[in-house]
């Protein structure tokens, strides 16, 4: 019954490891996506830089062409005025509207030459960006073969412990599940060195050390860790690590 209870806590605890794996590995990808966030956005910014640009530029087009039309107005406007001082001040309006073409038209050019240097920056960081989120993706999908391998490898183990859970009596694997969801990782049943559990590294008394040399079933006082006579060769099936209470 004590072997097999070994056994069960053998895969319960590599199947806890499995799920401590299950629960880590995804965490892998956080960092990922803060960096395909931050490649997001870079790539909004740049097309809003092109947006702006082209916005302001069809800003400018349609003010030329209000102006332009102001200025055919003013002169219709012209072969009606018979006064001179009238016919000058609508000059004058004329060739101010005509001077805020010419500087709106410069800014026109100017705009061409940035909208052009702020698509062609746009391509180059569409293609970088490309190929950084590719490769968030390969890594991603490594991290996903990874989660798939922890689950199968823990599956794997499920059913062999379902099968040797049904072996033990039902009272001690009632104290075993306890004991474990007491102790919440770890080993429930750990063997004596000399006169110490090995679970809590607490001196017991000699006579709990006898009776369970003797095959007396004994928990720890200390711990509450179900105890088994060991020896130095004793493994500890592979539990060692997992001495703290």
């Amino acid at each position: 019954m004590l072997k097999d209870l070994l056994r069960l806590q053998d895969l319960d605890l590599k199947i806890e490891v499995c799920r401590t794996r299950e629960t880590q590995i995804p965490k892998q990808k956080e960092k990922f996506e803060i960096q395909r966030k931050r490649l997001t956005a870079e790539l909004e910014d740049r097309e809003k830089v092109v947006r702006e640009l082209l916005l302001e530029q069809r800003g400018i087009s349609t003010e030329i062409e209000q102006k332009q039309t102001q200025i055919d107005k003013y002169q219709t406007q012209l072969f009606q005025i018979k006064k001179n001082e009238e016919y000058t001040a609508l000059l004058h309006e004329i060739e101010l509207l005509k001077k805020q073409i010419g500087l709106k038209e410069e800014r026109i050019i100017t705009l061409m030459v940035e909208v052009d240097e702020a698509k062609a920056r746009l391509e180059e960081d569409k293609k970088r960006i490309l190929l950084e989120q590719q490769e968030l993706d390969r890594q991603c999908a490594e991290i996903d073969a990874e989660l798939a391998e922890a689950q199968k490898e823990r599956r794997g183990l499920e059913e062999p412990r379902a099968t040797i859970a049904k072996l033990i009596d039902s009272s001690l694997m009632s104290q075993y599940t306890r004991i474990r969801a007491s102790k919440k990782t770890g080993p429930a049943i750990v063997p004596l060195r000399g006169e110490v559990c090995s679970g809590c590294h607490m001196h017991v008394t000699a006579q709990m050390v006898n009776e369970v040399l003797a095959g007396k079933k004994h928990v720890c006082h200390h711990c509450g860790r179900i105890l088994y006579a060991g020896n130095d060769n004793d493994d500890e099936n592979g539990l060692h690590q997992h001495r703290a209470m």
